[in-house]
């Protein structure tokens, strides 16, 4: 199950490590979108756009529907959850270990600096 689990976050991780992939699903927040939409934005090729898409669909983050010959496709961001609980507990892990470097530094706050020493005078050497 573990094994199954983590197999399916790489997928959704990897579906958004890409920023084209993040901008493709930023736009289905808007509404449905053709393949034709998606690619437009970054000067694609349809090929190309399909690639991000099947890597999305792979996350289970983009559903498909064929309609005659348009490719529909809308967002499903239920996988973001499991992505979003992943990472919570590595948020609270973080808040944690910085509550407590705050607490250490309030206990033991640091020692002021030493004021700077004024410059001492030089005497210049054969001059009266």
């Amino acid at each position: 199950m573990v094994e199954l689990q983590n197999a399916r976050l790489d997928t959704i991780f990897h579906a958004l490590g890409d920023a084209t992939r993040r901008q493709m699903l930023h736009e289905l927040t808007l509404g449905e979108r053709t393949v034709s939409q998606l690619a437009e934005p970054f000067s694609m090729s349809l090929a190309a756009a399909s690639k991000h898409i099947k890597a999305l669909e792979g996350a289970g983050l983009v559903r498909r529907a064929i309609q005659g010959r348009q490719h529909i496709c809308r967002l499903d961001a239920s996988p973001l959850a499991e992505a979003n609980a992943w990472l919570r507990f590595y948020a609270q892990f973080w808040t944690t270990r910085l509550d407590d470097l705050e607490r250490l530094l309030r206990a033991n706050p640091p020692n002021p600096p030493n004021p700077p020493k004024p410059p001492r005078k030089q005497k210049l050497k054969g001059k009266a």
